[in-house]
């Protein structure tokens, strides 16, 4: 295993300038107690490219489970020998198969964050509620990671808002998906998560002969909110295009993730046509 130092955080793992990590969309990333993983989201070779960077070495009393305790041992000890430089500790791997539950959490809420849903690609929004609840179950999956408070270990958040949409498939035909929100309900139970609903989520679920009523405010499919195309369009425009959104650039799950989904025109206003007016359209991923 290499340690690297770079801007004042030690990593594992070579940074040469051939080996950068690619921008935000494509990398999985899970915050644990003392440290960031991250991995390429497409990488064959995931479990060799691990990259661990430690935002307090100290904290990250999880380590052992990952590199053994003789390997732990040997990076707090570089960490704390070494204020700068790139160090090598000669025998100290990752275990194998060690990281592949943190990897599927880091993949989840990859898909929380980045999905690329796309009407114009054909590329389906994902279920939001299940999700969740899936990433809630492998976040207490992994509390070992979590001795310490998180952006990604706060399960009751990540159930809070889902009651209602939950009741809804409680009458699927899936019994996957049927017991996936059975195991939901139970831990918005154990952890006291906010939000109404749950009351009548655990009825329906223990009571057949309840009817589910509930508004859920879930959708069967999603569209644009606003897209090219869909506004009226001068017929004396001066110049119209398309144009593409840079998606790393913005806020996740609001654009489209599709190319030329911009359409722009420029048209005479004012008086006499003494001023040009810029319209620009943008497809959005309905809400």
């Amino acid at each position: 295993m290499k340690l690297v130092a770079e801007s004042g955080l030690w990593s594992t793992g070579a940074t040469g300038p051939d080996e950068q990590l690619p921008a935000s969309p494509l990398i999985a990333v899970l915050e644990v107690s003392g440290a960031v993983l991250s991995w390429v989201i497409d990488d064959p070779r995931w479990e060799a490219a691990t990259r661990i960077t430690f935002t307090d070495a100290a904290r990250a009393d999880w380590l052992w489970r990952v590199v053994g305790e003789s390997g732990h041992v040997a990076v707090l000890s570089a960490v704390a020998e070494h204020p700068a430089g790139d160090v090598d500790l000669r025998g100290v791997d990752l275990i194998p198969g060690s990281a592949a539950g943190l990897r599927r959490l880091a993949v989840g809420h990859w898909l929380r964050r980045w999905w690329p849903a796309s009407q114009r690609d054909d590329i389906a929004g994902l279920d939001r509620a299940l999700l969740d609840v899936e990433v809630a179950l492998l976040t207490v999956g992994a509390q070992g990671f979590f001795t310490d408070d998180t952006l990604d270990s706060d399960v009751a958040e990540l159930l809070a808002p889902h009651a209602g949409a939950l009741t809804a498939h409680v009458r699927t035909g899936d019994a996957r998906i049927r017991a996936l929100v059975r195991a939901g309900a139970h831990l918005a139970d154990e952890v006291g998560a906010d939000g109404a609903g749950w009351t009548e989520l655990s009825a329906a679920i223990d009571d057949s002969s309840v009817a589910v009523t509930m508004q859920t405010g879930r959708r069967d499919d999603y569209a644009l909110a606003a897209g090219a195309g869909q506004g009226p369009r001068g017929a004396a425009s001066i110049g119209r295009g398309v144009a593409s959104i840079n998606w790393g650039g913005v806020p996740p799950a609001i654009f489209d993730a599709a190319e030329d989904t911009v359409d722009w025109t420029i048209e005479p206003g004012g008086p006499a046509g003494s001023a040009v007016v810029a319209v620009v359209r943008a497809a959005l991923i309905g809400a």
